[in-house]
């Protein structure tokens, strides 16, 4: 069974340089790259199932964004931000050497994904937005800042594991098996015993702030860069997703790249893809 390998990039940023973490699987001489980035509070070891299935075409790289997982932590919260994230896969692509990609992104990550496929001269030639676009339901957001940056410990890796599953109904069925599977790189052992979440919990701060007025200032911006995509683009939704509503995927069926969509019966926000039937349908659609 392949293995992930994990490596570290240099990336500026106004606070100086710091260290963004990536797996990597495949090939390193593979010139077909798929990158994969995670959702808002995730790490990229949320791929694993998806890049074992797909090293047999790709060399497929999964970071850790800025704060999460085993890349660095800020000192200022209001770095903690897409524009900032994008300018952190440019260095990351430059540190791969590669001049194209194609790019996977769950919820947050799909926003990294629309900021950088949507820049004149983007690598991108292939994009997969993961039950998200560029209008997000206020509601939901609400729902997702209720939980995130909560500084919370727990006995063990099985306790944690059991948190995040109440939390996180959106993602669907999954046994045991496979959502310990999930839970487990999310977690970081404390000195005094214990375990904690692993990330910042400042990055909630510039999600705290977030108010309708930005939110729709937001979502204008995003629609804007949605339309300049000229990407084969496809969209992932979970039916039951609270974030991305089926008339905002619609709709991104009829502008921009006209993206072919795809939703997922019994599954919310966001759809795990680690199940066969989801990684099929990823894998068709990069053929």
């Amino acid at each position: 069974m392949p293995q992930a390998r994990l490596h570290h990039v240099q990336c500026l940023s106004a606070a100086g340089l710091h260290r963004m973490a990536y797996w990597e699987w495949g090939e390193r001489s593979n010139p077909r790259v798929l990158v994969c980035v995670h959702g808002l509070s995730r790490q990229g070891r949320d791929f694993d199932a998806l890049a074992c299935a797909l090293t047999d075409r790709y060399r497929v790289i999964c970071p850790d964004v800025m704060g999460r997982g085993e890349s660095d932590w800020r000192p200022d919260p209001a770095l903690y931000q897409i524009p900032v994230y994008v300018a952190d896969m440019v260095a990351l692509l430059a540190r791969l050497d590669v001049e194209r990609v194609d790019w996977l992104g769950t919820s947050m990550g799909g926003l990294i994904g629309l900021g950088l496929a949507a820049l004149p001269g983007s690598p991108i030639d292939r994009l997969v937005l993961n039950d998200v676009g560029p209008s997000l339901e206020y509601a939901a957001l609400q729902r997702i800042g209720s939980y995130l940056g909560q500084h919370m410990c727990f006995a063990d890796v099985g306790e944690g594991a059991a948190h995040l599953r109440a939390i996180s109904a959106g993602f669907g069925p999954h046994s045991d098996s496979e959502w310990l599977a999930l839970s487990r790189p999310m977690f970081r052992a404390r000195p005094e015993g214990g375990v904690r979440l692993h990330y910042d919990p400042s990055i909630a701060a510039p999600f705290a702030a977030l108010t309708p007025e930005l939110a729709a200032a937001a979502e204008r911006a995003l629609w804007q860069a949605y339309e300049a995509l000229s990407c084969p683009t496809l969209l992932l939704r979970g039916a039951e997703s609270d974030l991305l509503t089926r008339a905002t995927a619609e709709a991104m069926t009829q502008r921009g790249p006209r993206a072919l969509l795809h939703e997922f019966a019994g599954v919310g926000h966001a759809p795990t893809l680690i199940r066969p039937e989801q990684i099929a349908v990823v894998r068709q659609f990069l053929k």
